[in-house]
């Protein structure tokens, strides 16, 4: 604890704002993570219900609570542009704030390398006035500003694999309202 209050206390403003926006970045990626993850998971279990009732025959359509069902009852005969609307809406809502993830994977080691430039550059000119500068005094200076490019990379690491894990789920999801719109057609093209 007293080193982290001494890295605080010892750093620049600059620092400390990147780690403040690294810690934004921080929260945003869980939260963003944790909210898709909920809704692509519930979407994906509502929509493999709704898929399997198709397959076993035990409906002609999807069920109420499918993504899909909206669009139908609006409709008096399913058809492939209406189906591949629904699809698309529905995939659009569910994948809401993937592309924050991407743009704080992407930009968060960069901006962990201004603050670690940054603190290179502070330790340098305090240097510059000092007499003497050994190896003792240098070190430790060094390794304190590279603290802002580790946590930009463990912030990237996790917004990264957040992002592929709900790409994914948004793959399963498309997936299961695919399969949904080929048995509605096939079966409106069977009663024609």
């Amino acid at each position: 604890m007293d080193t982290l209050l001494h890295y605080f206390t010892q750093s620049s403003a600059i620092t400390i704002v990147v780690l403040l926006g690294l810690s934004i970045y921080f929260i945003a990626t869980f939260w963003i993570f944790l909210d898709r993850l909920y809704v692509l998971n519930s979407r994906i279990k509502s929509e493999a219900i709704s898929l399997k009732s198709l397959y076993t025959g035990q409906s002609k359509s999807v069920t109420s609570n499918s993504l899909i069902f909206t669009y139908l009852s609006r409709v008096n005969q399913p058809n492939k542009a209406i189906l591949e609307a629904a699809s698309s809406d529905a995939i659009r809502v569910s994948t809401k704030g993937l592309t924050w993830l991407s743009i704080i994977a992407s930009t968060s080691p960069f901006i962990g390398l201004f603050g670690t430039v940054i603190g290179i550059l502070e330790t340098f000119s305090k240097l510059g006035s000092q007499s003497s500068a050994s190896l003792s005094v240098v070190a430790p200076a060094i390794s304190e500003a590279l603290i802002a490019t580790a946590a930009g990379i463990a912030v990237a690491i996790f917004a990264y694999t957040f992002h592929l894990i709900l790409k994914r789920k948004a793959y399963e999801l498309s997936s299961l309202l695919s399969s949904q719109s080929e048995v509605i057609l096939s079966q409106v093209n069977e009663d024609m």
